[in-house]
C-alpha cells in the first residue's frame, strides 16, 4: 500500500517502468527486491541518468504485498540544484509523514492532528516555526508499522541522510530505508547495489520502445539498425540518454543524422516532458552532479575532459594541475569523481598496474563545454599533445630496446587519445605546433600501423595531416614515406607519387635509412605488380642500405626476410642464403617482430624447396612461440603479432593439406587497409607478400 507519496515526481520515476518492468533491468530488479527482504537498509547507486529512480519504482512497486512493508512512503530529498542548508531533509521528511502545517501550527496526518513537541519561537514580534522534535517523527513511523521509506536522489544532502537513516533504523525497529544516490551512505549495515549502463541488446530494446511512440513509421531494419546501434553505442547504454535520443527521431532526418550529431555532442538532449527537473535533459542530469562538486573537483573534471580514453593519476596531475589545483589535490578529485561516477576505475585498486580513469561520454561533453566556457581549452589541449608526443617517442625507445610488447601495449592502452591527438591538431584554428608535434607522433609510431594492423587508421591520420603541415622538413618527408608504405597495398599510385617526394628529400639530406626504406617501398610496389625480380633488386638495395640500429622505419632484417621470399621460386639457394642473413643480422635477437618475419621467410622458403617437414618444424616452432608468448633461448619477449600469426597458421595448412596447392607467395600481409577488393589490381597471390612491408 502506497501512502504519503509525493504523486507528481514518484510518477515521473514510476513512469519510465513499462507494463513488463524496466527494459534490461530484469536481474538488477530481482536483486533489489532480494536486497531489501534480507537487509533494513539498500542503497542504489550509479552515475547520472543510469535510471536509480527507475529500478526503486519497480522493485518496489513491483513487489506490491509481497514485501516485508505494510506501507511505503517515498520521499524526494531537496537539493536538485545544488548543495542545501543543514537540516532540509529533516524537514522534508517531517512534511511527508506528519503532514503540511495547518494554521496553527499544527502537522495533519491523515484524519487526526499531531502538534509540534515544541513551541513555536517568535523573534522581532514575526512567528517562526520550530523545526518538529525528531521523537515526533518516531512516533509516526513506529504508529505506521512496518514501512519503507524511499529517499530519491540523496546526493545533495549524502551526509545528513546518512545521519538521519542511521537514528532511524536504530529507534524504528519497523523500518527499512532504500535510498538512491550517487555514492554509497557509509552505514555498515548498508547494502549496495551499484546499477550499471544498459547491455547492448537491452538499450537498443530501449531505444526502439521509446521509439514507437516519438516515431511512429520508424523501423529498424537494414542501415537504419545499424545506426540505432551507433546511437546506443554512442550513449554508452545510459538508458536517460537513449529515451531522451529517441524522442529526437522526429527532429532528425534520419537516425544516421542523429548518430552523427550524437558523436559530436550529446548534452543538448532534452525533452519536456518529465516531472522532474533532472530527468528533462541530458545536461542537467549531469550537471547536479557538477554544481556538488567543490572548486578543485570541478577543475579536474573539466580538464580531464581533453581525455578520449584511460588515463593515470600522473597524467591527470600533469594536465590539471595549476589555477587553483595543486599536483597532490588530483588524485582526491579523481577518487571522488569516481565515486560519484563521473569517471569508471578500469583496474583493480591495488594491482600491480596503477589506476587508470576512464571519463563517461556524458561527463566528458558536459566537461568540455565547461572547460570553453573558463578559456582553459587551449592550455589543455596543449598539456595533452606534449604529454602524447612524449609517450609515442617513449613507446619508440621501447620498441628499438627489444621492448616491443612493452610498447605496443602502451599504445594500445592510450590508443583513443592517440586519435585525439590527431583531431586536435586536425581543427582550422590548430596552430602549427601542434601540427608538426601530431605529425611526428604519427610518424613515430610506424611500428604500430605496420606490425599490429592498424595501416588504416596510420593512413587516415597522415591523410589528415600532412596537408597541414606546410613545411617541406625531414619530418614531412618521413610521414610520406609512411603513407607510401601504407598505402602500397590498395592505392599504389598514390603510394608511387609520395615517394617521388620522399626520394628528393633524402638524397639532399644524406639519410641513408629513409633511402633504403623508400627502396623497400619500391620492392613492395613492383611485387604488387607481378614483378619479382626488380621487387628483389629493390629488397636487397634496402637491406644494403639501411643502417643496423637505425630508428624510425624497420631494421634491414626485414628487407633481407622480404628478399628471401621473392628469391624462393627462382633462387632457392640465394632464398635460403637471405634467410639466414635476416636471422644473424645485428640486433635482430631484439627485434621480435623481425625475427618471427625472418623465421616465417626460412619456413616458407623451405616449403617451397620441398623440405616439408622442416619446413613444418620452422614454421610451428616460430608459431608455438607467438601463440604461448614464451620466448626461445636468446630471442625477446614476443609481441602481439597477429598477422605474422596467421601467415604462419596458413603456411601450416599449406604443408599439412595435401590437396592444397604449394603457395606461390608467403602469406604474411601487408599493413592492413579497408580498400575494397575489388578496386586493388593485384592478385591474391601477389598480396602475400606484404607482411614484409
Amino acid at each position: 500500500m502506497w501512502a504519503y507519496a509525493e504523486d507528481a515526481e514518484w510518477a515521473s520515476a514510476a513512469g519510465r517502468c513499462g507494463p513488463d518492468g524496466l527494459i534490461g533491468r530484469d536481474a538488477e530488479t530481482t536483486d533489489l527486491r532480494a536486497g531489501l527482504a534480507r537487509n533494513r537498509l539498500v542503497t542504489v547507486t550509479g552515475a547520472a541518468g543510469v535510471g536509480k529512480s527507475a529500478l526503486a519504482a519497480a522493485a518496489v512497486g513491483g513487489a506490491g504485498e509481497a514485501g516485508p512493508w505494510a506501507r511505503v512512503i517515498y520521499v524526494r530529498c531537496p537539493g536538485g540544484g545544488g548543495p542545501v542548508a543543514a537540516g532540509a531533509l529533516a524537514a522534508r521528511l517531517a512534511e511527508v509523514v506528519l503532514g503540511p502545517r495547518d494554521a496553527a501550527g499544527r502537522r495533519t496526518v491523515g484524519a487526526g492532528a499531531v502538534p509540534d513537541a515544541r513551541p513555536s519561537a517568535r523573534t522581532s514580534g514575526a512567528r517562526t516555526k520550530a523545526r518538529p522534535a525528531f521523537t515526533d517523527l518516531v512516533s509516526a513511523l513506529r504508529t505506521t508499522g512496518r514501512v519503507l521509506l524511499l529517499l530519491d536522489d540523496a546526493d545533495a544532502v549524502r551526509t545528513e541522510c546518512a545521519g538521519l537513516v542511521q537514528r532511524l533504523l536504530m529507534d524504528v525497529p519497523g523500518v527499512r530505508v532504500l535510498v538512491t544516490c550517487r555514492q554509497a551512505l557509509g552505514l555498515g549495515e548498508e547494502r549496495v547495489l551499484r546499477l550499471a549502463p544498459l547491455a547492448a541488446e537491452a538499450a537498443v530494446e530501449l531505444f526502439l520502445a521509446r521509439a514507437r511512440a516519438t516515431a511512429p513509421g520508424f523501423r529498424a531494419e537494414g542501415a537504419e539498425a545499424a545506426a540505432v546501434d551507433r546511437i546506443c553505442r554512442v550513449l554508452e547504454g545510459v538508458p536517460l540518454a537513449v529515451e531522451l535520443a529517441a524522442g529526437q527521431l522526429d527532429r532528425e532526418p534520419s537516425a544516421w543524422a542523429l548518430a552523427d550529431r550524437l558523436e559530436r555532442d550529446q548534452c543538448w538532449l532534452a525533452a519536456p516532458g518529465p516531472a522532474l527537473h533532472r530527468h528533462r535533459s541530458l545536461r542537467s542530469a549531469v550537471g547536479s552532479a557538477y554544481l556538488l562538486c567543490d572548486r578543485p573537483e570541478r577543475a579536474v573534471w573539466s580538464r580531464s575532459s581533453v581525455f578520449r580514453g584511460a588515463f593515470t593519476e600522473p597524467t591527470a596531475a600533469y594536465l590539471c594541475a595549476g589555477a587553483g589545483v595543486a599536483p597532490h589535490q588530483v588524485s582526491a578529485c579523481l577518487a571522488r569523481l569516481a565515486a560519484a561516477g563521473v569517471l569508471e576505475t578500469l583496474d583493480e585498486p591495488g594491482g600491480l598496474r596503477p589506476p587508470r580513469y576512464r571519463m563517461t561520454r556524458a561527463a566528458r561533453d558536459f566537461g568540455t563545454e565547461r572547460l570553453h566556457a573558463a578559456g582553459e581549452f587551449t592550455v589543455a589541449v596543449e598539456r595533452h599533445v606534449l604529454h602524447h608526443r612524449r609517450l609515442a617517442e617513449v613507446a619508440e625507445h621501447l620498441w628499438y630496446a627489444g621492448e616491443q610488447r612493452q610498447a605496443a601495449r602502451l599504445v594500445r592502452d592510450n590508443a583513443a587519445d592517440l586519435t585525439a591527438l590527431v583531431e586536435y591538431a586536425a581543427r582550422p584554428d590548430a596552430p602549427a605546433a601542434q601540427v608538426k608535434a601530431a605529425l611526428a607522433t604519427v610518424a613515430d609510431l610506424w611500428f604500430w600501423w605496420t606490425a599490429h594492423d592498424h595501416g588504416e587508421e596510420g593512413r587516415a591520420h597522415l591523410a589528415r595531416l600532412l596537408p597541414r603541415h606546410e613545411t617541406d622538413d625531414h619530418l614531412a618527408a618521413r610521414a610520406r614515406w609512411l603513407a607510401a608504405w601504407l598505402n602500397a597495398p590498395g592505392d599504389p599510385a598514390t603510394a608511387r607519387a609520395q615517394l617521388g617526394q620522399v626520394w628528393t628529400a633524402a638524397v639532399l639530406a644524406g639519410d641513408d635509412a629513409l633511402i633504403g626504406r623508400v627502396a623497400h617501398v619500391q620492392g613492395v610496389l613492383a611485387w604488387e605488380r607481378g614483378d619479382a625480380r626488380t621487387a628483389a633488386d629493390c629488397f636487397r638495395q634496402a637491406a644494403d642500405t639501411v643502417p643496423a640500429f637505425a630508428p624510425g622505419g624497420p631494421a634491414p632484417a626485414v628487407s633481407l626476410a622480404a628478399l628471401a621470399v621473392a628469391q624462393a621460386r627462382t633462387s632457392p639457394g640465394a632464398a635460403g642464403r637471405s634467410a639466414r642473413r635476416a636471422l644473424s643480422s645485428p640486433g635482430v635477437r631484439d627485434d621480435a617482430w623481425a625475427t618471427a618475419l625472418a623465421r616465417y621467410a626460412r619456413a616458407y622458403t623451405d616449403h617451397h624447396q620441398g623440405h616439408t617437414s622442416r619446413a613444418w618444424h620452422r614454421a610451428h616452432r616460430a608459431l608455438a612461440t607467438l601463440d604461448t608468448r614464451t620466448p626461445l633461448p636468446g630471442t625477446p619477449d614476443s609481441p602481439d603479432l597477429p598477422a605474422v600469426r596467421a601467415s604462419l597458421r596458413r603456411l601450416l595448412a599449406d604443408i599439412e593439406s595435401p590437396r592444397t596447392p604449394r603457395a606461390a607467395r608467403p602469406t604474411v600481409p601487408a599493413p592492413r587497409t579497408d580498400t575494397p577488393a575489388a578496386s586493388r589490381t593485384s592478385s591474391r597471390a601477389e598480396r602475400r607478400l606484404r607482411g614484409f612491408t
